[in-house]
């Protein structure tokens, strides 16, 4: 995550005439995958869910952004629409940044500009681990891997899972919902993990990544 209390975007005063700040509801799309792509988003707080639109009923939960976070960035290197949609999990407000102001800022502040791309290095990472859940894990195995990024501390202090239906953490392990709810009684029955009504508490992260791994 980008370290916002060393660099904020409020530092840069060449920005103030350059975006413009937004609210958003919870369940309001944020942007449309193939929709123009003229700005950077910046989300500035709450949390945001990042998917693909693989066909008209079916998608696949890439990710989550939160406060500091960077979204539609590959449009400063060229990217005229968006890859991917997005969606408020709960009132959020963000920044729409001009392209050309932000590439400047970046090219002017190497630390700023390291702490960003270490950010999407870090997504990119996390785009291989989900064509590797879809392509060679098992679907227990899809879905223990998707409740160990769910259950990452920064997701936790945003009561992620109370933001999150259970067909939205089976769109994340690319799984239907019926074995969602299936696995994760499983799971509680295992004593990997507790379930209360929508919220999910993992009781030993050990056992969940042994899943994981061998399904």
């Amino acid at each position: 995550m980008t370290d916002t209390r060393q660099c904020k975007l409020e530092d840069f005063t060449d920005l103030k005439e350059h975006k413009t700040r937004v609210s958003y509801l919870k369940g309001e799309n944020i942007f449309k995958q193939g929709a123009f792509a003229p700005y950077v988003i910046y989300v500035v707080k709450g949390l945001v869910k990042v998917y693909l639109q693989t066909s008209y009923e079916k998608q696949i939960n890439i990710s989550l952004a939160k406060s500091g976070e960077f979204l539609a960035f590959s449009s400063i290197f060229g990217e005229n629409v968006h890859t991917y949609s997005t969606q408020a999990l709960k009132d959020s407000e963000i920044c729409m940044i001009e392209k050309e102001s932000l590439k400047k800022i970046l090219l002017e502040n190497p630390q700023f500009a390291l702490e960003v791309t270490t950010k999407n290095y870090k997504n990119e990472s996390h785009l291989f681990e989900i064509i590797k859940n879809i392509s060679y894990k098992q679907m227990r195995g899809k879905l223990a891997s998707s409740l160990l990024y769910l259950s990452q501390d920064d997701f936790i202090k945003e009561d992620v899972f109370n933001c999150l239906t259970r067909q939205d953490i089976a769109d994340f392990a690319s799984i239907s919902t019926e074995s969602a709810i299936k696995f994760l009684k499983e799971m509680e029955k295992e004593k990997v993990l507790k379930l209360d009504g929508k919220n999910i508490n993992i009781l030993d992260v050990g056992k969940l990544e042994s899943i994981s791994k061998n399904g």
